[in-house]
């Protein structure tokens, strides 16, 4: 029998106003290609790097947030490979001495570990059109950080747990819109199979890159690993190599061997010089309160674990039920004590089932919450007519609930409820009648 071992490498492009390294606007997409560059991010000879602070403040906002250990010295590296979308034959990455370490992320009491979290710039994009290879240089320079896990997963459906309360905690941060559409969030998985009970790590692992989907990464998964056990099964070992996902297919295919550490001859990055980073300054930066922190919050407040979960994934879902909340806050009157016991359950039922519908909080919105669940205004003259009125026209009732069958009284309910077309609280009209039926 065959174990999976799985660990991921993320790759999350930060929303800065500029590049990692020059003046270029981030905002690369949909631009014509080519177009939004510069001597720096070309590998033009003579261009220096000057590292984006906000990039670095954010990549360590990442880190803490992930539960890591934020380094005080660390520095930027060269990368080096050839590949048509990396201009200067090397990447400015980090190796040795990343802004992150020894993170962790907890989810339904599984602890998945965080190798690193380093910071460095994208590359250009390739565009496949007939036979012909084409660069896009818009992209390159971007800001990148990259999460890298420990190989703590040994099924699909943690690791898109994994992803999904990851992407949710990069959304609360506000550090990138983490857009995998627009490929600002890619994951790549690095899949292995070893024998069950072998306590060290297979001789081999295959990478399959650029993922941009919760479902293709669970496929490209599945597959892997058939293709594996496959191998295995024949006495052979599968080949370390990267690999590419064909989505339409549901399966992986090879793109090139893949390389160790010291094939990309690593060395420090001259031209930029060490950060250096005060204790101090680490431990002021905070961390805003992320999804898992905001859903046991809620369900404190009385909402069930669902409901919380759905109004956690999502940032501005978070942020719209709050200011929904709150306006609905503002117009409840003390006297509505029946709806203020479960408000928070209340808002939160309606919010998921309207907030596809509502892009915002508008007065339009909260009108309707109030007309649907807050206690009517009753008009006690009208009240006490249609219940005499019923009691006169439903003697069986009547006689029926003074025999000893305490569920007549409903039969009347509904009769003064269609009589007031709804407009009186069930309970208010059930209180009425009680008291109305004690005195005969």
């Amino acid at each position: 029998m065959f174990k999976p071992v799985i660990g991921l490498e993320i790759h999350v492009e930060l929303k800065t106003q500029s590049k990692m390294f020059c003046q270029c606007s981030a905002n690369y997409f949909g631009k014509k290609p080519n177009t939004n560059t510069c001597s720096v991010c070309l590998g033009l000879p003579g261009a220096l790097p000057v590292p984006n602070k906000k990039a670095v403040e954010w990549a360590q906002l990442i880190g803490k947030a992930l539960n890591c250990r934020l380094n005080q010295n660390s520095k930027f590296d060269r990368k080096h490979y050839f590949y048509p979308d990396l201009p200067k034959g090397y990447q400015i990455s980090q190796y040795d001495e990343p802004l992150s370490l020894q993170g962790y992320v907890e989810i339904n009491q599984k602890r998945f570990r965080i190798h690193r979290v380093h910071l460095e710039e994208d590359t250009g994009k390739l565009i496949h059109s007939g036979a012909d290879t084409l660069v896009d240089f818009n992209r390159s320079g971007v800001p990148l950080v990259e999460i890298v896990t420990e190989p703590d997963f040994d099924n699909s459906e943690d690791v898109k747990r994994f992803l999904e309360e990851l992407h949710s905690i990069i959304r609360y941060l506000g550090v990138s819109d983490a857009d995998m559409e627009k490929g600002s969030m890619r994951m790549e998985p690095n899949i292995s199979l070893k024998q069950e009970g072998q306590a060290e790590l297979p001789k081999y692992k295959v990478e399959v890159k650029n993922i941009n989907s919760f479902r293709f990464v669970k496929q490209a998964i599945k597959y892997e690993l058939e293709r594996q056990q496959e191998i295995l099964d024949r006495g052979e070992t599968p080949a370390q190599e990267t690999r590419g996902f064909d989505e339409k297919k549901q399966s992986t295919y090879l793109q090139r061997s893949k390389e160790e550490a010291h094939d990309y001859r690593y060395f420090p990055e001259p031209d930029i010089p060490p950060m250096i980073f005060s204790r101090e300054y680490l431990d002021s930066i905070k961390v805003p309160e992320l999804p898992a922190e905001k859903m046991a919050g809620y369900m404190k407040l009385g909402i069930k674990e669902q409901d919380a979960f759905v109004l956690t994934r999502n940032k501005s879902n978070t942020d719209f039920y709050e200011v929904f909340t709150d306006e609905v806050k503002k117009r409840i009157k003390k006297k509505h004590k029946d709806i203020q016991a479960d408000l928070y359950q209340k808002t939160a039922n309606f919010v998921i089932n309207k907030i596809k519908t509502y892009s915002n909080v508008q007065s339009e919105l909260i009108n309707i919450f109030m007309s649907a669940l807050l206690p009517k205004e009753v008009d006690e003259h009208r009240l006490n007519e249609v219940i005499k009125k019923v009691m006169l026209y439903n003697r069986q009732a009547i006689d029926d609930y003074q025999k000893g069958k305490q569920n007549s009284i409903m039969f009347l309910v509904g009769q003064v409820m269609r009589e007031m077309k709804g407009q009186v609280d069930a309970k208010i009209v059930r209180k009425q009648l009680e008291n109305e039926l004690k005195k005969i």
